[in-house]
């Protein structure tokens, strides 16, 4: 069976892991679940992920997940935009995600970036998902 939200499923994975206190969480691998990660890592939200070649041309993630005083470091992580709703944004119209304590993750023509990157670069694009 297909899955019709790939981005989504990560987020979820991420989000129940930390509520089960894992260590890491596996996810299939993709570029943009890639760039995401990147993103999520540069910020200081997870320690960092790994590609793991299960078998010929199946690859994973291993997401190492940041804990703080036995807490998760991400409090919030939720999709925005959906393959049903597609939400954009102007780089002036990007809103403050908790007084700017949180982040928005958005994908711009110069790639996936947080929205502090994208005010730097004068870039709007498509809001993937909040995190904070």
């Amino acid at each position: 069976m297909s899955m019709t939200d790939p981005l989504g499923d990560m987020l979820a994975r991420i989000r129940n892991g930390g509520m089960d206190h894992k260590s890491s969480v596996v996810v299939p691998a993709s570029n943009l679940r890639a760039s995401v990660l990147d993103v999520l890592k540069r910020e200081g939200y997870i320690r960092g992920y790994e590609r793991v070649n299960v078998r010929p041309g199946v690859d994973e993630f291993k997401i190492e997940l940041k804990y703080h005083e036995d807490k998760m470091v991400i409090k919030e992580i939720a999709r925005v935009s959906t393959p049903g709703r597609r939400v954009y944004s102007k780089v002036k119209d990007l809103p403050k995600f908790y007084n700017g304590l949180g982040i928005y993750v958005l994908s711009t023509p110069s790639g996936v970036m947080s929205d502090n990157e994208a005010r730097k670069a004068n870039l709007g694009g498509e809001v993937l998902c909040k995190v904070f």
